[in-house]
């Protein structure tokens, strides 16, 4: 029986979470990433079998890079943006000698997954992540106040952002600056407005074509190097799956994948399946974006969000939501066995429990909510594996 290697996101040695929190609980599989080392930087093959030897000294795998991470530059395509793509290629070769054969990444410009709110309260009371357009739009207008803004609501959107805003209290309004503006994961460090608004205006003549057109450069570099290293990328969609602050967005949907699929033919060129980033536009067949695109799964985050028809979407249980997560778990487990091979899968994001309000967890990324959600995710791989004997 071919199962979903089963893995849990970790931060590093300066995680809350200790690798033999994560061995005790079960976990095979370790995703992480060598967050230490600059963005842009070259991982050496010591500094990579160093952290590899750690994990595996716990009797656990590395199977995926979490992420390697894309400079600006190449996002650009300014600057040293062709050094960055000669040492991510460097990288990709270190990363294929010791042996790890999945890496992760992603292309939106400046920011990494955006939400308005990192601990709402949900109807049983655990602390979730949120989105809500209009307390975006609020610190979009008024908070960050970005050049140019107002072309980029209606008229009746800014009223009501305006509304929406007069009912925060200053610390509410403190928070929601601070949980838009986080720094990548791995990081504790958070963006002010004032870097913020130079990193906008250094996208401010590139529009999607133009950042589709470096990302399919940057692909066409790179995969190569990454097919000859026994190496599969896999391209982690947008969160959420549309502009936000006025920046270019070209992995958020069918079409968009489709491009970068049918530019870079190699199978090395992939994709991270992540159903709650896919599952937040409306829009979106996930079911049928799967099917067309099985081939190129290397990767799976698999989560559950809740949408409202007024834009707002949040984490959900796992197996309780607007993902239909059944169907999707069977055809990943037909993909494993027409493969003959599995595939990493983490659950991704988990509920914040009050038995560890207290710990200084990365958001979204508490111990017993992302367990709460692996144990949900075995169970349904496990009956559908039964009923698919």
């Amino acid at each position: 029986m071919i199962k979903m290697t089963q893995t849990m996101r970790w931060y590093g040695p300066n995680d809350v979470l200790l690798l033999k929190d994560l061995k005790q609980a079960g976990i095979t599989g370790i995703v992480t990433a060598l967050h230490e080392i600059p963005v842009g930087d070259i991982w050496t093959e010591e500094a990579i079998l160093e952290r590899k030897n750690l994990i595996e000294s716990y009797g656990l795998e590395w199977s995926v890079i979490e992420s390697l991470p894309v400079h600006e530059d190449i996002k650009k395509a300014s600057g040293n943006y062709k050094q960055y793509i000669e040492n991510y290629k460097i990288s990709l070769q270190n990363i294929g000698k010791c042996g790890i054969r999945v890496v992760a990444y992603n292309f939106m410009p400046i920011l990494d997954w955006v939400r308005t709110d990192h601990y709402h309260e949900n109807e049983e009371g655990a602390l979730v992540l949120k989105y809500d357009p209009l307390k975006f739009a609020y610190f979009d207008l008024f908070l960050l106040k970005r050049k140019n803004v107002e072309k980029d609501y209606t008229e009746e959107q800014i009223t009501a952002a305006k509304k929406v805003g007069d009912n925060l209290s200053s610390e509410e309004k403190e928070e929601l600056f601070k949980n838009i503006l986080l720094g990548l994961p791995g990081s504790t460090e958070n963006f002010t407005a004032e870097i913020i608004k130079d990193l906008l205006d250094s996208y401010s003549h590139i529009n999607d074509e133009k950042l589709r057109e470096n990302l399919v450069n940057f692909l066409s570099e790179v995969t190569p190097t990454a097919e000859e290293s026994n190496v599969n990328l896999a391209i982690h969609p947008d969160d959420p799956p549309f502009s936000v602050l006025g920046l270019p967005r070209v992995v958020s949907n069918h079409e968009d994948l489709k491009f970068i699929f049918e530019n870079v033919k190699s199978k090395a060129n992939g994709l991270c399946y992540c159903t709650g980033s896919l599952g937040a536009n409306p829009a979106h067949d996930l079911l049928e974006i799967y099917d067309e695109f099985e081939e190129r799964i290397h990767f799976l985050h698999l989560r559950n969000v809740n949408k409202k028809i007024t834009g707002v979407f949040m984490e959900s249980d796992h197996l309780d939501g607007d993902v239909p997560m059944v169907e999707v778990v069977k055809r990943i487990l037909k993909t494993m066995r027409k493969r003959n091979q599995s595939i990493p899968m983490r659950p991704d994001h988990g509920y914040l429990h009050t038995l560890e309000a207290d710990k200084n967890y990365y958001a979204g990324y508490s111990f017993i909510g992302r367990l709460k959600g692996l144990a949900e995710l075995r169970g349904l791989e496990l009956g559908l594996q039964e009923s698919l004997n």
